[in-house]
């Protein structure tokens, strides 16, 4: 029996795991009466569910499958926009004690905690349902996308629109390989030039789907909502053991039998372009140069502060050794990403560059014809499992920050009870709403793009609140909203304004097909019109980019600029516009009262205690002496808050560092052996 191309055996596996994960969800209710059990485990997290929390957190199928696709499209370099986070590694074994050490539940908290601001706090909390929404929907469409490309109609099933438009994607690919040998005549020419167009607006495809997106989405969150609203973090942390492995599986199980299929590891080399093989290169028109890189790891840094769920992942540790061990998670996903990439180059030596019309459903397609029954079902167990681990994360979040910060502040007698209730409402309509979103998203790449920078305009706030004694209720305020709207908002809207999207001056094209200088995908006007003025393509996300237009008001020739130097330039501006109005506003208004900024740096100093009896004590001296550990801070003259290591600090900070080296020395290794060097 088989649904599409699904065996039966296949559908046994995914709903036996459905059904185990449902079942730790009811086991672990017991411990969720209390909004602290709930929410943090009761901050009784050892090292070793830390491990599997930042792992489980970290490691998402959607990296594995944007990796991948990422690679598929522009060779190793493309592995950069998820291997940059190796270089982030040693600032976790900092950042991890900071939300452990605030000692509160949730991000919302730390704006009423530091500036006495119930609207900033309430601010966050609504904007991160909207930015919760995107991660949602993320891991939503990549579940799908696999799922979709494992689910194929068969050709006999075809109807003639779905002929139409996998023949005309053949056709595309036919015409590109003729044009990449020797000028075609001028009427294929122009056909080639009406496919693009066509492709760039998504019209063509290499395979059709019998999975109903809607319907999938619909089960896939029941699921998730379920074990989730009975069990909170116990819950989510036992799964990640279960989905930590089922994780490394679905990350194993392409190597070798990719490998197999074409021939060997040393078809690597014969059938993948060598510059595929440059990690640092520019294969296939990669937008990943040195300073790209740069860019992306600024941004990742400055979003990361802003994530809903630090407070909750770092704040259930028992103590800050138990946090900082999270960090070896995120290192077991640098090694993921490793076997992503090579997936990518395999898919290479299988289809060919740019064999498929969606290079988002690489890893599902190979997952198709290189698996037997029964690891089809574990592979899509292993995707629903890593999306799964995410999703929970991030909702059970979002609860506590609804809970905690909204509706305590409109009924703050409510019942413990009562605030558990409320945070499995509140867990269901966020998932609805991420189910929603999914319908709306485009492809990876863009999708990415939102991921990086969401959390952009808090991230900032959050960090310089850690940071510098100075900053200020109202600075925050500027920041957010103004970076909200700068790198948010006018980018992915502009392409629904007319008269935005049909200006000939804001889409006029770039020199790479199908892309513009402002827009990421422009086409003609008139599809069978190639001298009709270009447009904004009207696709689901279709990012403007503002920074670049603003630079160009300022006097920088961003027309001139090549699209990888317009692409690190977004990313620059991104990452440090935040941080100027932040630093400009702070010094131009009234500093926060000083008593309460003098007792949350003192806390920020004070180590957790390992004992709920030795963590009351330190807390109550610094609440006598908030400037007791002032003589640790480097700069103790100024406002920074930056302090001197200690042994754990060094030690820690060396080992990470040094760990990251050999990672990034791994994949060049690897890379080089692939490619007969």
């Amino acid at each position: 029996m088989r649904f599409g191309s699904l065996h039966i055996v296949d559908i046994l596996v995914v709903l036996a795991y459905l059904a185990a994960v449902v079942w730790i969800g009811r086991r672990a209710a017991g411990a969720t009466q209390n909004e602290d059990g709930f929410f943090l485990a009761g901050r009784k997290l050892g090292k070793l569910y830390q491990f599997f929390l930042n792992f489980g957190n970290a490691t998402e199928p959607q990296g594995a499958v944007s990796t991948a696709s990422f690679v598929y499209q522009q060779g190793a370099p493309g592995a950069w926009l998820s291997f940059q986070t190796v270089f982030m590694n040693p600032y976790f074994w900092f950042m991890n004690v900071w939300f452990r050490r605030v000692r509160l539940t949730t991000v919302s908290d730390l704006f009423e905690d530091r500036y006495a601001s119930k609207g900033l706090s309430l601010f966050y909390a609504t904007f991160q349902i909207l930015v919760a929404c995107v991660f949602l929907g993320f891991g939503n469409v990549t579940a799908y996308k696999i799922a979709s490309s494992l689910v194929v109609k068969q050709e006999s099933q075809w109807t003639v629109e779905d002929r139409a438009t996998v023949e005309g994607y053949r056709e595309l690919k036919a015409l590109e390989k003729q044009a990449a040998v020797a000028p075609l005549p001028e009427a294929a020419q122009q056909r080639l030039e009406i496919l693009r167009d066509r492709n760039a607006r998504g019209e063509l495809h290499s395979y059709v789907t019998l999975l109903n997106d809607l319907l999938f989405y619909g089960i896939f969150t029941l699921v998730v909502g379920s074990y989730i609203v009975l069990g909170g973090m116990a819950a989510a942390a036992v799964n990640e053991g279960l989905q930590s492995v089922l994780i490394i599986v679905f990350s194993l199980l392409l190597i070798p039998t990719g490998l197999s299929a074409i021939g060997g590891w040393g078809a690597l080399a014969e059938k993948v372009p060598q510059e595929m093989f440059n990690l640092f290169g520019a294969a296939g028109g990669a937008q990943f140069t040195v300073w790209s890189l740069v860019g992306i790891l600024l941004v990742s840094i400055v979003q990361n502060g802003g994530l809903s769920h630090n407070m909750g992942i770092c704040g259930s540790a028992k103590n800050e050794m138990a946090a900082r061990s999270g960090v070896s998670g995120t290192y077991l996903k640098r090694l993921m990403i490793i076997l992503w990439a090579f997936a990518g180059l395999i898919a290479v030596a299988m289809f060919g560059a740019g064999g498929l019309s969606d290079p988002d459903a690489v890893w599902g397609t190979m997952s198709n014809q290189l698996l037997g029954t029964g690891l089809v079902g574990l592979m899509l167990a292993g995707v629903l499992a890593g999306t799964m681990s995410t999703l929970a994360a991030k909702a059970l979040a979002i609860s506590s920050l609804f809970v905690r910060n909204v509706y305590r502040q409109i009924w703050p007698d409510i019942t413990q009870a009562q605030g558990v209730f409320y945070a499995r409402c509140t867990i269901v309509v966020v998932l609805v709403m991420g189910t929603v979103a999914a319908t709306l998203m485009g492809s990876f790449y863009d999708i990415v793009n939102i991921v990086l920078t969401v959390n952009i305009p808090f991230g900032a706030a959050v960090l310089l609140t850690y940071w510098w004694r100075r900053v200020t209720g109202p600075a925050v305020w500027a920041c957010v909203i103004l970076s909200t709207l700068t790198i948010l908002v006018i980018p992915w809207t502009a392409s629904k304004v007319p008269a935005i999207a049909q200006s000939t001056e804001l889409a006029q094209p770039s020199t790479k097909p199908g892309t513009g200088v402002y827009f990421s995908k422009v086409v003609h006007r008139d599809a069978a019109d190639l001298t009709s003025p270009y447009i904004a393509a009207p696709l689901r996300t279709n990012r403007f980019n503002l920074e670049a237009w603003l630079l160009g008001r300022a006097g920088v020739d961003v027309v001139a600029l090549s699209p990888t130097q317009r692409f690190t330039l977004q990313f620059f501006f991104d990452a440090l516009f935040p941080f100027a109005v932040l630093i400009g506003v702070s010094l131009l208004t009234k500093p926060t009262d000083p008593a309460r900024v003098a007792q949350f740096y003192g806390k920020m100093k004070t180590p957790v205690g390992d004992t709920p009896e030795l963590e009351e004590a330190a807390m109550a001296e610094t609440r006598r002496n908030p400037a007791r550990f002032d003589h640790t801070k480097l700069l103790p003259w100024s406002n920074w808050e930056f302090c001197k290591w200690d042994r754990a600090d060094t030690v820690g900070f060396l080992a990470c560092c040094t760990l990251s080296a050999c990672i990034v020395g791994l994949f060049v290794f690897l890379l080089n052996l692939a490619s007969g060097g």
